[in-house]
């Protein structure tokens, strides 16, 4: 049976500082009949959750907001009228709760955990049924929780829209959870993987994971005709993280008809001073190429992911650092810091 009391972390302002955080205890909701009892066991941190308390998320959250998307458990209770899953069960919970399969529509984008709604970073939570999936059979705890968005982006980045194919190219920029996903997802499939990172330390990382080709964009600025000239007609999908400052450099490198999958701003929501200008809409034009924005994937996306990662037996690439739950703020300053290798877990006790 569950505590009586369930411990969380609460973010109760957007005050530009981690100290907004802070922890309460609340009773532990009631199951209804579709409702499934989740005792959390980790939780894994994205970029978006650590820009909300600094005031940096460009849509709305929820006021005295209990943080974070991406949590896996095991189920300590069900419903009368679940079906999918019973007691004892490892699971991982959706980004948006109410994606379930198609498009994302409004109605599903007011179901984010963590932003619109509470999010996972609580000893436990209640979800409906269908805002779960069974974990891999090959993971862990920890390595489950940072599935539901860094994963889950990276696997509708290469399969939303054109379909990643063997001896195609990827090109991931950087070392965040959603590029090394990409290009474990992009080296399963039988393609050629080229990385962007700053230093020799992570460039030697990269290489290890798989990529074929790492660029060091501090050393070389125009990396987007760098990394083109290592292709045949140009990169098949760029996993497009940093934002303006980058987006023209994607463009370069991008073969006709090839997809650049916008998914973050690490570098900024705005151009630098002195950097080359971002491109315009036209741009897209002249190359030919597709430039589609992603906010993570459906429960139909994901369920297909999982049968990779147990297929191919893929490992997340975890921090070596793991958080206990009592030092959430720590996790979001060291996130924060980009003093990270991939994904940062804090386990939940």
């Amino acid at each position: 049976m569950p505590a009586e009391r369930n411990k969380q972390w609460v973010i109760r302002s957007f005050a530009n500082t981690f100290d907004c955080l802070e922890t309460n205890e609340a009773p532990i909701p009631s199951v209804g009949e579709y409702d499934v009892l989740v005792k959390i066991e980790a939780v894994s941190l994205n970029y978006r959750d650590a820009s909300i308390p600094m005031n940096m998320y460009p849509f709305e959250s929820k006021k005295d907001l209990i943080p974070c998307s991406d949590g896996a458990g095991v189920v300590v209770q069900v419903g009368s009228k679940v079906t999918q899953f019973r007691q004892g069960d490892p699971i991982a919970s959706l980004f948006f709760a109410g994606h379930i399969f198609g498009d994302l529509i409004a109605d599903a984008h007011k179901t984010a955990l963590g932003g619109s709604v509470d999010g996972c970073l609580q000893q436990y939570r209640v979800f409906s049924e269908l805002s779960l999936v069974h974990a891999p059979r090959n993971l862990t705890p920890l390595e489950t929780s940072t599935l539901p968005c860094a994963a889950i982006t990276a696997w509708n980045g290469l399969y939303g829209v054109k379909p990643l194919k063997p001896g195609q190219t990827v090109l991931v920029q950087g070392t965040g959870g959603v590029s090394l996903f990409a290009l474990q997802f992009a080296k399963a499939a039988g393609a050629t993987a080229i990385a962007t990172t700053s230093s020799a330390a992570k460039a030697q990382r990269l290489k290890e994971l798989g990529a074929d080709h790492v660029i060091n964009y501090r050393e070389d600025p125009n990396w987007g005709e760098t990394a083109r000239k290592l292709t045949r007609h140009g990169v098949d999908h760029v996993i497009e993280v940093g934002g303006p400052n980058t987006l023209r450099q994607s463009l370069k490198c991008l073969k006709m008809e090839g997809v650049v999958s916008v998914i973050g701003y690490v570098g900024g929501m705005t151009s630098t001073p002195g950097q080359e200008q971002p491109p315009q809409l036209l741009d897209t034009l002249t190359g030919a190429s597709i430039v589609r924005g992603i906010q993570t994937g459906s429960k139909e996306q994901m369920l297909d992911m999982i049968k990779a990662i147990e297929a191919s037996d893929i490992k997340p690439v975890m921090d070596k650092r793991v958080f206990g739950f009592g030092e959430a703020r720590e996790a979001f300053q060291y996130l924060w810091d980009q003093r990270h290798f991939g994904k940062v877990v804090i386990k939940v006790d």
